[in-house]
């Protein structure tokens, strides 16, 4: 449809998608464009709904988008279908009124409701007529009964044009706020009606104004990020409110961004230069600098520096960027974002650290999708189309990394959905989950003792179990004398993280088993690479396809003499077991090269608003089955959750020693052979070590002693002085190591002047 202008309002109706949008051009106009403000917005807005009808959203456009979703434009139209139903009703001026002076008073008067104040201000419309209708009742108490017949039929005209109004649901939301109320009054539209923004360098809409009757319940913020928590009526979930520094800009900075926008978007990057981001991003972000200083010394706008670094990172954000997305990435509170399509009609979803489930205040438009869909595919070289429907794959922006998921159609007949998962700035460590409750500290020094066994372990669980996290945290429990070789389709382990920590470490990424035709290696045959070379441990990111058969070779013939693990989904030892050997094809008798299996699985408060993560079983594989592994006592328990202590508990087979995989461990060492006290103790001592650990972090407020590079420097020191205490005495003697042990981590305190000699802050 042709625009079409009317004052200073130019408008039409556009398709998009699903949904019919009246575009309501207000660059002529010096007023804001807010009906809930303007009664002549308002007006012109009723009047515009009443010319096309089946609008589902609004949109005014005066240097930004103002849109008001399909709930509230419902809101106007069923004004505007009352309005109209009204002023073309017709009714006989001469039947109701009479023929007098007072009879021609009362027809303008309601006529002057119907035409004028019901478009501009329903409200005091509805109040106004209340108003006539008690006075017209006053003064049928007093008189004749030759006129009674014509008041009366006024005041049921009256009474019936209220009964319509007050129908309609703007004055059902109105009524709570009309105590007090004075006709003109425009701040009980203000709660109803609110519109979301979207300026122009921008897709994404974001509703800026905080819900009138939510309850605040936290607030902080992210860099330049305002985040606030609210608790809203009828919905279960918390809203998560954002307010990024780009809504929070002068106009002018707007007008700069748009250009800016307009002239950098002309260059559109290829794959080659995708081949490395962040040296994309940092050209981008030269350029946008240099483009924004010139535009602002063009229109004699003064900037600072910081002030055109900002801008420099919104433009760069919002086109070679992820837009809105990075903003909640920046967020380490914020753990899981999906975003459902349609895009454009329903807000985006997060998991946050501290609230579980919440909606946003952020709706990505259809446009943003496409555009991100476009760039991941740069990114990853892989396809996303109607033969691959599915794309899997990563995401590293400045502060943060995650994976990505992706649905288009004809998988998703409804266009692009995303799931993206942010993985953690640092690596965790079992000290971490111990400090969060989510592993035992003797669970903790289990691992550890399983780990320097070189043993050969899957963690298993259920999606958004931390497989991956607690994987990452085994990791840092292996020495850095030792070479490690991750296999991954979806880079998420901290490879990057663990190699400036001084590891040895070789990332390989393969075929994803979800993905056809592209030139990557598909992972079994990048799991046989390993085995050529050299001696190393093995880290399989997830165990999912064909490369499970590959995986076993490995650790039956390549790899048994370093640690091997691995995550999978299954939520207990016999689902793994039931999906590596029905599902993947693995023989039974490979199977039995897993040695240890540890499942970690969300556990749902009563209530099932809450859920937390806790690992709930480590349970060894035995070797003397045939068949079946559940049926033939092929899996011995050595620690499970308590519900009742929410903790991982010893089994006791674990604490008489009926294991038969430390029983191997401690058939290679020497000192620990034909000695289960020996292992125990062993086991205990670096359960002591994580303990303490977290012990002073929390004593002293020191977050950083829980982290990767303190816990390998901790896990070096232990192997140090084993080291040299059993070099002294000839045996290793568990109080003298963990002196020793102690009083390193006290200094090395007390260097970085945290505590004093005393041991006190």
């Amino acid at each position: 449809m042709d625009e079409r202008k009317e004052g200073c309002f130019s408008w039409d109706v556009v398709r998009e998608g699903e949904d019919n949008v009246l575009r309501v051009n207000c660059d002529q106009c010096t007023f804001f464009p807010s009906p809930e403000d303007n009664p002549l917005v308002m007006s012109k807005t009723i009047e515009l709904l009443s010319k096309n009808p089946g609008i589902s959203r609004i949109v005014f456009y005066q240097k930004r988008d103002y849109e008001y979703d399909y709930e509230q434009t419902t809101i106007f139209a069923e004004i505007a279908k009352m309005q109209l139903h009204l002023a073309k009703g017709g009714f006989s001026a001469y039947k109701v009124f009479g023929m007098n002076a007072r009879a021609d008073q009362r027809y303008a008067e309601l006529q002057n409701i119907i035409h004028n104040t019901m478009k501009s201000d329903p409200v005091s419309a509805f109040v106004e007529l209340k108003r006539m209708h008690r006075r017209e009742t006053l003064l049928l108490e007093g008189i004749g009964a030759e006129d009674a017949g014509q008041q009366q039929n006024y005041a049921a005209l009256l009474e019936s044009f209220i009964r319509l109004i007050e129908g309609t649901k703007l004055i059902k939301l109105a009524k709570p706020h009309l105590a007090g109320y004075r006709p003109g009054d425009r701040s009980v539209y203000r709660e109803i009606f609110r519109a979301m923004t979207k300026p122009d360098f921008m897709f994404t809409k974001l509703m800026a104004a905080f819900p009138p009757e939510g309850e605040e319940v936290d607030s902080y913020m992210v860099k330049n990020a305002e985040v606030a928590i609210f608790k809203v009526p009828d919905n279960i979930k918390l809203l998560y409110h954002i307010t990024p520094p780009e809504f929070k800009l002068s106009e002018d900075k707007y007008e700069l961004l748009d250009a800016a926008r307009s002239i950098i978007s002309e260059h559109k990057p290829q794959r080659s230069e995708f081949v490395d981001p962040e040296r994309l991003r940092q050209v981008f972000s030269n350029v946008g600098s240099d483009l924004i200083e010139e535009l602002a010394s063009f229109r004699g706008i003064k900037l600072r520096n910081s002030e055109v670094n900002e801008l420099a990172r919104i433009l760069v954000r919002h086109t070679i960027g992820f837009g809105m997305i990075e903003v909640l990435l920046n967020d380490q509170k914020v753990q899981d974002i999906t975003i459902n399509s349609p895009m454009g009609s329903t807000p985006i979803f997060l998991v946050h650290q501290d609230y579980d489930d919440c909606f946003t205040n952020i709706i990505p438009t259809q446009n943003e999708g496409e555009s991100w869909a476009s760039k991941l595919r740069l990114l990853s070289g892989r396809p996303l189309d109607e033969a691959n429907p599915i794309l899997d794959t990563e995401l590293a922006i400045p502060d943060a990394r995650a994976r990505v998921g992706v649905i288009s159609p004809p998988l998703n007949p409804t266009g692009l959905a995303y799931a993206f998962r942010r993985h953690r700035d640092k690596p965790w460590t079992l000290p971490l989950f111990i400090k969060n409750s989510m592993i035992s500290p003797l669970g903790a020094g289990l691992l550890s003792f399983l780990v320097d066994g070189s043993r050969t372990l899957l963690i298993a669980g259920t999606r958004s179990a931390g497989k991956t996290s607690l994987l990452g945290a085994v990791m840092t429990e292996i020495m850095r004398k030792y070479r490690l070789i991750t296999i991954e389709d979806t880079l998420e382990l901290p490879v990057s993280a663990l190699r400036n920590l001084g590891y040895n470490i070789q990332s390989m990424k393969v075929a994803s088993a979800m993905t056809r035709g592209t030139n990557e290696v598909p992972a079994d045959e990048g799991i046989r690479t390993t085995l050529r070379l050299g001696d190393s441990g093995l880290i399989v990111g997830e165990v999912r396809s064909t490369e499970a058969k590959a995986l076993y070779e490995a650790m039956r013939i390549g790899a048994l003499a370093n640690v091997v693990a691995g995550t999978i989904h299954g939520d207990s030892p016999y689902g793994v077991y039931d999906r590596v050997v029905n599902d993947l094809g693995v023989p039974k008798t490979s199977f039995k090269a897993t040695d240890i299996i540890v499942v970690t699985n969300p556990i749902r408060s009563a209530d099932g608003l809450h859920r937390v993560r806790r690992v709930t079983q480590i349970t060894e594989v035995g070797k003397f089955w045939e068949q079946d592994p559940l049926l033939e006592k092929g899996f011995r328990d050595l620690m499970k959750y308590d519900t009742l202590t929410d903790s991982l508990e010893p089994t006791t087979d674990l604490l008489n020693g009926e294991s038969d995989v430390l029983k191997s461990v401690a058939g290679s060492v020497k000192e620990w052979s034909r000695s289960w006290d020996s292992v125990w103790d062993n086991i205990l001592l670096r359960t002591r070590l994580k303990e303490t650990l977290v012990a002073y972090s929390r004593a002293y407020s020191i977050p950083e002693l829980l982290e990767a590079e303190s816990v390998i420097q901790a896990n070096d020191e232990f192997h140090r002085i084993s080291d040299s205490v059993m070099e002294e005495i000839g045996y290793l003697d568990n109080e003298r190591i963990f002196f020793g042990w102690n009083e390193w981590l006290k200094s090395s305190i007390k260097k970085a002047g945290i505590v004093n000699k005393n041991g006190q802050d």
